[in-house]
C-alpha cells in the first residue's frame, strides 16, 4: 500500500481569502525584522544579526524606543533587551545555534498607547532538521484496516444543483456523502464543467476552523472538476454565523478531540473522510480517472499530505503551511506543530502518555515518509502558527520529487506570486501531455 498565469493567481487568492489565510494589512507602525543574509538561511555555528527598522508613513520613526527578544521560535526568549532607536533602525547581535533550527528576534514599540510588534527568523541549516515523532511500527496496519473497515460504508452519495453558483459552462453542485461510519456524513461543493468529455480533477481540503464554502468554480472554468471539502460533518451552505457558533461551541477545541485513542480520535474520521472524496471523485462519469491532485493550505496543508500517503490515486500535492507536523517537538525543547498539544501552555492537560502515542498515528510527518508522488510545497520563515522547524521536520523526510518554494519573511499566509507560482506548476501537471495520454 503506498501512504503516500496570474489571473489563476487571483482566483487563488480569493479562495484563500474565504478560509481567511490572506496577508495582512498594512499598519499605521511598522516594526520590520531581518537578518543581516538575504536568504535568511545560515549553516550551524554562524553567527546572525537582525536589523530593527521602525517606519511610519515610509520613513524611520526617529527617537523611538524598541524592546527585543531573541530566541527559538513559539520557545521562551534567551535575551531581551530595550534600546532607543535615534535613527529609526538598529541591528543587534543575534547569536547563533548549535544545532539546525530557527532563532527568531521579535521587536516591540509603543506608539500613542498602542503596541506594534514584528519579528525576523534566521533559519540554520534548515534541511537538515530531523523529526522529533516517530512512526508506530503497526502504523500502516493500522491505516490499511481504518481504510478497508471505511470502504465497507455505502457511499450514499447525495448532489443537489445550486442554480445560483453556476456559470455558462460550469454546473455547481453542494454534494452529501456518507463518511466513515453509518450516519456520519461529509460535505463539499462540487464544480464540473459542462461541456461534454472527460476531465482532470482537484480535491481541495480545507484550512482549520468552520466556515461555509463556495467551491472553486474559476478553476473548474479552466477545465478541472473541483470538489472543495468541509470536515464537520455538517452542510457547507448555511450561514457563516452557524459555523462560528459551531466554533464557539459544539467543535471548539476539536483538535484534541478524544486525543487519548487512536481510534477515536478526531482526525480519524477527517483522515478518512479524505480518502472518501476520492471515492466519489472516481465515481464522477466526468472524470478521467487519472490526473488526480489535492492541496490546501494550513490544516489543508496537513491534510494534502495525509490523504496523499494513504491513497495511491493522488498523483500531485500542492501544500502550504502544513500543520500537525513533528507535534511532539515540544518535549524536546524546540517548537512543534500546530495545534501545539504538547507545548508548556497544555503541559498539564495533554502531555500524556497515551496522547502522545496516539499523536504518532497522526503526525504529518509519519505520512510525509510515505509520499510517492511529485509535490510543490510552500511556505515562511516567520510562519507563527505552523513553525517552519515543524514543517521542515515532515519535509526533510519526503524522497518522492519535492520543490519549496520559500518567501522567507512570510508568516501564516502567502504572497500572490506564491500562489500564482504553484497553482501553474499544478496546472502544468495536469495539462501536460504525459499525464493527459497524448
Amino acid at each position: 500500500m503506498h501512504l503516500r498565469s496570474c489571473t489563476l493567481s487571483l482566483i487563488f487568492v480569493i479562495v484563500w481569502i474565504s478560509q481567511g489565510l490572506t496577508q495582512p494589512s498594512e499598519k499605521y507602525v511598522e516594526v520590520v525584522v531581518a537578518p543581516d543574509r538575504t536568504d535568511w538561511t545560515y549553516q550551524v555555528g554562524d553567527p546572525v544579526n537582525f536589523k530593527i527598522s521602525v517606519m511610519q508613513f515610509g520613513n524611520p520613526m526617529p527617537n523611538v524606543e524598541v524592546r527585543y527578544e531573541i530566541g527559538l521560535e513559539k520557545m521562551e526568549p534567551t535575551l531581551s533587551k530595550t534600546l532607543n532607536l535615534k535613527e529609526g533602525a538598529v541591528t543587534v547581535k543575534g547569536g547563533t545555534l548549535k544545532q539546525p533550527g530557527f532563532l527568531r528576534c521579535t521587536a516591540y514599540v509603543t506608539v500613542e498607547g498602542k503596541e506594534y510588534e514584528g519579528y525576523g527568523t534566521a533559519g540554520f541549516d534548515p534541511l537538515e532538521i530531523q523529526p522529533t515523532t516517530t512512526e508506530p511500527e503497526d502504523f500502516v496496519a493500522f491505516w490499511d484496516s481504518a481504510k478497508a473497515e471505511a470502504a465497507q460504508i455505502p457511499m450514499d452519495a447525495h448532489m443537489t444543483l445550486l442554480p445560483e453558483r453556476c456559470t455558462e459552462t460550469v454546473n455547481v453542485y453542494h454534494v452529501s456523502l456518507q463518511n466513515f461510519q453509518p450516519g456520519s456524513r461529509l460535505y463539499g461543493i462540487l464544480a464540473v464543467p459542462k461541456k461534454e468529455g472527460t476531465y482532470p480533477a482537484v480535491l481541495e481540503v480545507p484550512g482549520a476552523g468552520a466556515r461555509p464554502y463556495n467551491g472553486d468554480i474559476a478553476l473548474a472554468e479552466k477545465g478541472v472538476i473541483t470538489f472543495q471539502i468541509g470536515i464537520h460533518g455538517v452542510p457547507v451552505t448555511m450561514d457563516k454565523s452557524v459555523y462560528d457558533n459551531m466554533m464557539r461551541s459544539a467543535v471548539a477545541g476539536y483538535w484534541v478531540y478524544n486525543l487519548d485513542n487512536k481510534d477515536h480520535y478526531y482526525y480519524k474520521r477527517v483522515y478518512l473522510g479524505c480518502v472518501r472524496a476520492i471515492d466519489y471523485i472516481f465515481s464522477l462519469p466526468q472524470f478521467d480517472g487519472e490526473r488526480l491532485a489535492v492541496k490546501g493550505g494550513s490544516q489543508g496543508g496537513a491534510l494534502s499530505i495525509v490523504t496523499t500517503a494513504l491513497d495511491d490515486r493522488v498523483k500531485w500535492l500542492v501544500p502550504y503551511y502544513p500543520a500537525l507536523c513533528d507535534l511532539t517537538g515540544y518535549l524536546e525543547g524546540r517548537a512543534g506543530g500546530w495545534p501545539h498539544m504538547f507545548s508548556p501552555d497544555n503541559k498539564d492537560f495533554n502531555v500524556k502518555d497515551d496522547k502522545i502515542e496516539t499523536s504518532r498515528y497522526y503526525d504529518v510527518v509519519n505520512f510525509a515518509r510515505h509520499v510517492k508522488v511529485p509535490g510543490y510545497y510552500s511556505w515562511g520563515f516567520n510562519d507563527n502558527v505552523c513553525p517552519p522547524t515543524s514543517m521542515y521536520a515532515a519535509y526533510n523526510v519526503i524522497t518522492a520529487p519535492k520543490q519549496l518554494l520559500l518567501a522567507q519573511d512570510a508568516a501564516h499566509w502567502a504572497y500572490p506570486e506564491q500562489y500564482a507560482m504553484t497553482d501553474q506548476w499544478l496546472l502544468d501537471q495536469l495539462f501536460s501531455e504525459e499525464a493527459s495520454g497524448r
